[in-house]
């Protein structure tokens, strides 16, 4: 039975592809009454990184802080355009220098320090959780920070009980495939939590993924081969049993 509420709709990692995610914006077909949510990384790696920020912003869409918009705040100064010249080489490695290229006026880029500045760390929709890497499941949440909500991996994946008795965690941060046997382009369901990058910047995935909570569906485009396509969540998930574990294969340092 279809729900017929206003949609809940949460977009994964968008790593500056604009031309994507409008695609994925035309094929959502929203209603004015919908409700859409970033889970953060909206830059670096592809090519239109402040496009993809002004997109946002000006469409006042909640989007969360992700460990590359911190990473990008830490690269200049809160005063003006000043930097951190060690912060900044770690993000023009990471995959800032495409979101400098696209920055064609600096004080567009001023405007968006500012507005990265003001994103929050977490978002809490009731029965769903956002954040865009995860938490520390021996932690508080009043005893986590940034460090933890945009950062953590092993930590949170490893988690054998849900840290939510009513909330399910979304995030984005870790590409999916990543994960042991599951296939780019899936959505990865763990204790309590779904992870939904699906790694759109990443050559061996290009699937940017948006979930439609409300009707338990996953719509996806390819970045790079324009395909696009709509399933229900139960088909888009990839579940991991037993929970992973310290001396898996997981693929966690190769990809931030």
């Amino acid at each position: 039975m279809v729900d017929h509420s206003p949609r809940r709709i949460i977009i994964g990692d968008v790593h500056g592809h604009l031309q994507g995610l409008q695609t994925l914006f035309s094929l959502l077909a929203l209603e004015d009454s919908d409700r859409v949510y970033f889970l953060g990384d909206l830059i670096d790696r592809g090519p239109e990184s402040a496009q993809v920020i002004e997109f946002v912003r000006v469409n006042q869409y909640p989007c969360l802080l992700g460990n590359h918009e911190q990473m990008m705040r830490f690269a200049f100064n809160t005063s003006g355009l000043g930097t951190d010249h060690f912060a900044m080489e770690a993000w023009l490695s990471a995959g800032g220098r495409s979101t400098l290229d696209s920055y064609t006026d600096l004080s567009q880029l001023d405007i968006d320090l500012r507005w990265i500045a003001t994103l929050p760390t977490y978002l809490d929709l009731g029965d769903l959780w956002l954040v865009h890497a995860g938490v520390h499941p021996l932690l508080p949440l009043t005893a986590q920070t940034a460090q933890e909500f945009c950062w953590i991996r092993r930590e949170f994946h490893q988690t054998k009980e849900p840290y939510f008795a009513d909330k399910l965690i979304v995030t984005g941060h870790t590409i999916t495939f990543t994960f042991p046997g599951v296939e780019p382009g899936q959505i990865v369901q763990g204790a309590g939590w779904l992870d939904i990058d699906t790694g759109a910047y990443h050559p061996k995935s290009g699937w940017l993924t948006a979930l439609d909570f409300t009707q338990q569906q996953v719509f996806q485009v390819n970045v790079y081969s324009a395909e696009t396509r709509v399933r229900p969540l139960s088909e888009a998930i990839t579940s991991l049993h037993p929970p992973l574990h310290s001396k898996s294969n997981y693929q966690q340092a190769q990809f931030f």
